[in-house]
């Protein structure tokens, strides 16, 4: 178990505290934001809308780690390498969180990772939260010689090497991936830590996830099911010796449509709705322990813009307003 002290408190990341900043619920967008048929986007206008997205006061950019075309899966992600367009984004910003959702860790060699995360941190400012997780595309993992079948251990023995390059100095390092003594890993973090995200289970146990990073992020579900499992998620923390429960975010995909009375109809992980049906699903959530929530635009059918637009303008205000106090009530 790694020493999640004060020392190495996340709220001293700044992307960290933008994404959980508690009371209130926060906003993200995942890359690419755009609606797209197929699974490829076309990635035109990204930056304007990444910057638009910061002005308006949304808190945080996703990313994704999708190394190969795989069809029958129908997603590609933001096409990019997902540390090279951090950094890309992190030029053409200066306020808004950048976060991984997630990096498939069995498949990259943990000094790499820690390498370039700690880079990314480095040249944002802080800004990074690094969504981690064990990888779910079979044929990646022969690709890149790999047993499918040892992920979870694998990402376990990823997260440990990664941390301890990072917040140690000449540390000796002995696993499956390599052995170091006498080097030391550069830049490091800017505050001592990268907050680290387990997304999904990744293979492990919710005891594991609590022991070892700084928060929780799953899929989608209805607030009554999100309850339940937020319920067990602090409960794996009971005896930890923390003052306030690790936070837990969630990604769902939206259609806004143009009118803002239309009622909430289930699509893939998400909802075709209104934004009055929006303002009260996330309000709902906020309500059983929900701290951030990331939009996934893909199955929309209206410009990215205009709905950014509509969210900026009558959703972030009144959810901002509402789910303050709605927060705090689950915390108490």
């Amino acid at each position: 178990m790694f020493d999640l002290n004060p020392a190495r408190a996340p709220e001293r990341n700044p992307g960290y505290a933008r994404v959980f900043a508690q009371p209130r619920l926060t906003l993200g967008l995942l890359f690419p934001i755009e609606a797209f048929q197929g699974d490829t986007p076309n990635m035109q206008g990204q930056v304007e809308l990444a910057q638009f997205a910061e002005a308006a006061g949304f808190d945080a950019l996703w990313f994704r780690d999708v190394p190969l075309r795989v069809p029958s899966f129908g997603d590609v992600g933001q096409v990019f390498d997902p540390f090279v367009y951090l950094g890309y984004m992190a030029a053409q910003t200066s306020r808004i969180a950048l976060g991984t959702a997630a990096i498939i860790m069995p498949l990259r060699h943990p000094l790499h990772t820690a390498k370039a995360a700690a880079s990314v941190d480095q040249l944002s400012g802080g800004r990074l939260v690094l969504g981690v997780a064990s990888g779910d595309r079979p044929v990646e993992f022969p690709a890149f010689g790999r047993d499918l079948e040892e992920r979870a251990e694998l990402f376990r023995d990823s997260v440990r090497d990664f941390r301890t390059a990072l917040t140690r100095h000449y540390p000796v390092i002995r696993s499956r991936f390599g052995r170091m003594e006498g080097a030391d890993l550069i830049p490091k973090p800017v505050a001592a830590d990268i907050p680290l995200l387990v997304t999904g289970r990744s293979g492990q146990s919710l005891r594991w996830i609590a022991e070892h990073v700084h928060g929780w992020l799953s899929y989608p579900r209805s607030p009554g099911q999100q309850a339940q499992l937020i319920a067990e998620w602090r409960d794996a923390q009971e005896g930890l010796g923390r003052s306030a429960p690790l936070p837990f975010a969630q990604s769902l995909y939206i259609d806004l449509v143009e009118d803002r009375h239309a009622a909430a109809t289930p699509i893939h992980l998400g909802y075709r709705l209104g934004r009055e049906a929006l303002v009260e699903l996330l309000v709902g959530l906020a309500r059983v322990g929900v701290a951030h929530v990331i939009f996934n635009l893909k199955y929309g059918q209206r410009h990215a813009a205009s709905v950014l637009q509509e969210i900026a303008s009558g959703v972030l205000p009144r959810v901002h307003e509402r789910t303050g106090q709605a927060f705090a009530d689950t915390t108490r």
